[in-house]
């Protein structure tokens, strides 16, 4: 997939294209109508992005936080099959444009649009005074097809990133998870924490650390899949590429006094020396809010309990997929 940063590195030599332009903060099933709807076309599919979110230029106050990481963007769009983004900043690109130069320069000249295909509340050009409906009547005006595409309702409930990122404000990782049409991620590398997972406790941890622009579940305790991508060999009994089960605390270890927020993944059954690869974690559903326990044993109890229901969870979601126990690695019996 080509990457093209800002509008002056668009090739000048492009054939037709099919565009769709939007934030995608969490290319949710919503977003998805908008990616299938453009890659359908005859003509390369592109999709324009912004980075950083419009909101952080000029409203810094009211930016919202990230549902997933501009290089996981990147990386679903391509799966869904574009083939070339567009990275517009701000900053730089189309500043102070009326709606129709904002047409002209990026649409026509610069990606030679055939088709566009955006979101029914799409707005575009100074002060946002373009709309669904005048890109359309100028898509008659300058020959390009245009698809509007209603915002997305499913028995009721709005599919946005707003409803997602209260989703996981609440803890509701299930919620979360049917909107996105997947599980949510956070990917970043493993580094060291406190060491008292495996010294102390015996439930060693991979310790990851995220910017406060990235939306996480609150506080709490969830079962999800542990995924190392770098690919290189790991010192122990895991390897690259492989969804282990495994039992995830985000927040603060209140227990003792932490104030850095991080997720840590226990990995169930495994025993690896993972510091410094980069690693995904997939959330499937919430087990329990995190809580200030009185004393170590009682930690403990709680987080045999944790992993016991973490197993139970991660069987029914890997059944759900169609794994065999061999694939997702969740040994039976302990």
């Amino acid at each position: 997939m080509d990457i093209w940063y800002g509008i002056d590195d668009i090739p000048a030599q492009l054939g037709p294209t099919a565009v769709t332009i939007g934030v995608f903060d969490g290319l949710h099933r919503g977003h998805q109508q908008l990616v299938e709807a453009t890659v359908a076309q005859d003509a390369l599919p592109v999709m324009v992005t912004f980075d950083p979110h419009p909101v952080s230029v000029f409203l810094p106050e009211r930016a919202p936080l990230s549902v997933i990481s501009f290089e996981r963007r990147l990386q679903l769009a391509e799966e869904m099959g574009i083939k070339a983004v567009a990275v517009i900043d701000f900053t730089k690109d189309l500043v102070g444009l009326s709606a129709r130069d904002y047409v002209s320069t990026l649409l026509v000249d610069k990606l030679h649009a055939q088709h566009v295909v955006v979101g029914s509340n799409f707005t575009f050009g100074a002060g946002a005074s373009g709309t669904a409906e005048a890109m359309q009547d100028f898509g008659k005006e300058f020959g390009f097809g245009v698809d509007v595409i209603p915002l997305l309702d499913i028995n009721g409930e709005r599919i946005c990133s707003t409803n997602i990122r209260k989703a996981l404000e609440r803890g509701d990782i299930k919620s979360a998870n049917w909107a996105l049409g997947r599980h949510f991620t956070v990917t970043g590398p493993v580094v060291r924490g406190a060491g008292r997972g495996g010294k102390e406790l015996g439930f060693p941890t991979a310790n990851q650390y995220f910017p406060d622009s990235l939306a996480l579940p609150t506080d709490g305790v969830y079962a999800g899949w542990f995924i190392v991508d770098s690919p290189v060999h790991i010192d122990g009994d895991m390897r690259p590429g492989v969804a282990y089960a495994a039992a995830i605390s985000v927040g603060t270890n209140p227990t003792f006094g932490d104030e850095e927020r991080s997720v840590e993944s226990f990995v169930l059954d495994r025993d690896a020396d993972l510091y410094g690869y980069e690693a995904t974690v997939q959330f499937v559903d919430h087990i329990r809010d995190m809580v200030k326990f009185t004393s170590v044993d009682e930690l403990l109890e709680a987080m045999a309990a944790d992993v016991a229901a973490t197993r139970e969870v991660l069987a029914e979601d890997a059944q759900s997929h169609g794994w065999s126990a061999d694939e997702y690695f969740l040994l039976r019996g302990k």
